[in-house]
């Protein structure tokens, strides 16, 4: 049997990562709420849970919740507890924000705030909502929050371009890592359209505008596999930073490794429809050697740059620093939990492959669960 005090997990820990450790144990934790748009249940779900976690005898209150008028998420309010919200005078008009000394003061264990992107007014202690959950985590209460996809703040182009819709009501992408549960609430469009038309998310004054500007089927299918890809590639980053979990590929990571030679463009093209086809995130690689670079190879890598951004690509230049082009790829592929390897064919005759070793070999053995391509060049030899 291994010394177990020999895993890294039995070290001792330094001060700094004791006091660490010691300061996440008083946060609060922060479980997310996610849709794909408007209705699909995300406050009911969360409120149904509230109640779920208040049988087991947990104490949960709603410091603010939006039901926007639908019946079905009023009841489910049920027994729980409302802290009442503060009223603010803004510009001759009341206004109705969470009050978050109030919420301090109960100090419940668990806090419902709805409406994660929402602007508050102005004089309140902080300008958006995610602020004020960050500042109740950090005081040692633990939030459940709810939000649309579309106010994601990397996604607000994508979400314009496909419905045409300004989103102004944006959170930064850090609050959605912060999240130490997330919880999709998911419905199909056409379910969505149904409810929508039977009133159970807008009053009947908005239905007809809605079905024909941001309710439209299109616009819902591609919102709706946004999420789903979001949400995935969120658990996914998760599992991979768990000590308990050591598997790795849930959401794949394309490393298509280039070049100087006319194959480079070749090579992301393929590796580009490699990752469209299985949804996946793509990455080029070029590994420089520690001799000057010239004037026509930093063109080259300038053009790649631009290559890789039509793409949706991100381009690694990476040093040799003395290291075997392999040993290179290794260190990037593990740092950036890549999945598939994508390898021009070696311009390397048999007998330097005797004598050096193939770069295939190499990695493979330094490697694990990742998969290797070799695409031709289409010559012969």
């Amino acid at each position: 049997m291994k010394d177990e005090k020999a895993h890294p997990y039995f070290r001792k820990k330094t001060p700094d990562e004791l006091l660490k450790e010691f300061h996440y144990k008083q946060l609060g934790e922060f479980k997310l709420y996610i849709g794909a748009a408007p209705g699909v249940g995300k406050t009911y779900k969360m409120l149904q849970d509230a109640h779920d976690l208040q049988q087991e005898g947990l104490d949960v209150v709603i410091g603010y919740i939006e039901t926007h008028g639908r019946t079905d998420t009023e009841r489910m309010i049920g027994n729980l507890e409302i802290i009442p919200r503060q009223k603010i005078v803004y510009k001759k008009r009341t206004f109705h924000e969470l009050d978050l000394l109030a919420i301090i003061r109960r100090k419940p264990q668990v806090v419902i705030v709805d409406e994660l992107a929402h602007t508050n007014v102005p004089n309140m202690p902080h300008k958006k909502r995610f602020q004020d959950v960050l500042y109740l985590i950090e005081r040692g209460i633990s939030v459940w929050s709810a939000v649309n996809i579309q106010h994601i703040e990397s996604l607000n182009d994508f979400v314009y371009n496909v419905t045409k819709v300004k989103v102004n009501e944006l959170i930064p992408d850090p609050i959605i890592h912060r999240a130490k549960e997330i919880q999709l609430v998911d419905v199909t469009p056409e379910v969505l359209r149904k409810r929508l038309k039977e009133g159970k998310i807008y009053r009947e004054a908005k239905i007809e505008q809605s079905l024909q500007n941001f309710f439209k089927l299109s616009n819902l299918h591609a919102l709706r596999e946004l999420c789903l890809r979001e949400v995935a590639a969120e658990i996914d980053q998760q599992l991979l930073h768990s000590h308990e979990i050591g598997i790795t590929g849930i959401f794949e990571r394309i490393l298509v490794c280039i070049q100087y030679s006319e194959t480079a463009e070749k090579l992301i093209r393929r590796g580009w429809r490699m990752a469209n086809r299985l949804k996946a995130e793509l990455l080029l690689l070029h590994v420089v050697s520690n001799e000057q670079l010239t004037e026509e190879q930093k063109k080259r890598i300038e053009d790649w740059g631009k290559f890789a951004a039509t793409f949706q690509a991100k381009l690694i230049v990476e040093q040799a620093n003395g290291r075997k082009p392999a040993r290179v790829i290794v260190d990037v592929a593990t740092k950036n939990h890549i999945t598939q390897v994508l390898l021009g064919q070696s311009a390397r005759t048999r007998w330097e492959e005797i004598r050096k070793g193939s770069i295939v070999t190499m990695i493979m053995r330094q490697t694990e669960n990742i998969d290797i391509h070799i695409v031709s060049d289409g010559k012969r030899r």
